[in-house]
């Protein structure tokens, strides 16, 4: 949603720097966050492209009520990480940004540069929605599939267009790797009992290799045949609330016209029978066609919101 801060008086206008252009916009924009956070009356939200904690405090100070709020300590080059807003009382923060064990750095240029950490580091709280319930939930925000040389959706170099799109996938599925190593920290084990959610911008459709990392072993997806069928895999594994939500026609983003769901809440198996209902809040979204937010920094966001509901 780019939500930052404008740039202070009199400094150098920045291009690779998430600020907005005003005052008057930035304003703008944390009123139109605020009406949308209202409408759907969340208790817990978890956002991306937030600038820094300054500017989610200003936002939380728009919305009724007592509100906790956290961000990432490790930002992109631009600044923008992921956060989280909570009614209930932020218990231990952890913050995820190195690769973990066993996978190397990663290239992402041409001239061989590697990384081994995540671009956007990753976040998890702990929340109690109920007497002596312990809620865990991760958020992310995961390498999108903009060509990083230049931030190029496409290129005329056939070949630069391979090279950096699939430096785009290395990096993806490394991160990918990275919140999944956070999540079976979090499940411990024992997802049939501990009640865990990973939600973000994971950039890649329900069935894309990156986002099924997540998953955990194989099978039992909601719509899958071994859906009714406990194994030995569900004390591990997640579930992906995409095909409820495409079942009734809800996408989070559109991409040259195209409507996509690149939005995703996974949840463990304990939070399967408390599930109540999952839909995208926003059905007109502008559409997305290059490196520019398509939503305008006076305007809430390109993505819609996706929203799950719970009985605690």
């Amino acid at each position: 949603m780019l939500f930052c801060r404008p740039l202070p008086p009199g400094s150098p206008h920045s291009s690779t720097r998430c600020a907005a252009s005003d005052e008057a916009a930035y304003e703008a924009k944390v009123e139109a966050l605020a009406g949308v956070i209202n409408e759907i009356g969340p208790d817990l939200l978890g956002a991306q492209e937030v600038g820094g904690q300054e500017a989610l405090g200003d936002l939380v100070a728009k919305l009724p009520g007592t509100w906790h709020a956290t961000v990432s300590e490790h930002p992109d080059a631009r600044g923008i990480r992921v956060g989280v807003i909570s009614r209930w009382p932020l218990l231990d923060i952890q913050q995820r940004i190195n690769f973990p064990g066993h996978v190397g750095p990663v290239q992402v240029e041409d001239d061989g540069t590697t990384i081994a950490e995540m671009g956007r580091g990753g976040l998890a709280v702990r929340v109690e929605p109920a007497p002596g319930k312990s809620l865990h939930v991760a958020v992310c925000h995961l390498k999108s599939k903009l060509l990083a040389s230049g931030n190029q959706h496409s290129t005329h170099d056939e070949g630069l267009r391979a090279r950096y799109a699939a430096y785009a996938l290395f990096r993806r599925g490394a991160e990918a790797v990275t919140m999944r190593d956070l999540a079976d920290e979090l499940l411990q084990g024992d997802g049939i009992n501990r009640d865990v959610i990973v939600l973000g911008d994971f950039n890649d459709d329900w069935q894309a290799a990156t986002t099924q990392i997540l998953y955990g072993p194989p099978g039992s997806q909601i719509d899958t045949g071994g859906f009714d069928h406990p194994d030995q895999g569900d004390a591990k594994r997640l579930w992906n609330l995409a095909p409820r939500i495409l079942k009734e026609g809800g996408y989070s983003c559109t991409f040259e016209g195209q409507p996509e769901l690149i939005d995703h809440i996974l949840i463990s198996h304990s939070l399967l029978a408390k599930l109540q209902e999952v839909h995208t809040a926003t059905n007109k979204l502008p559409t997305v066609t290059g490196t520019q937010p398509a939503a305008p920094h006076d305007q809430p966001s390109d993505h819609s919101p996706v929203v799950a509901t719970f009985n605690f």
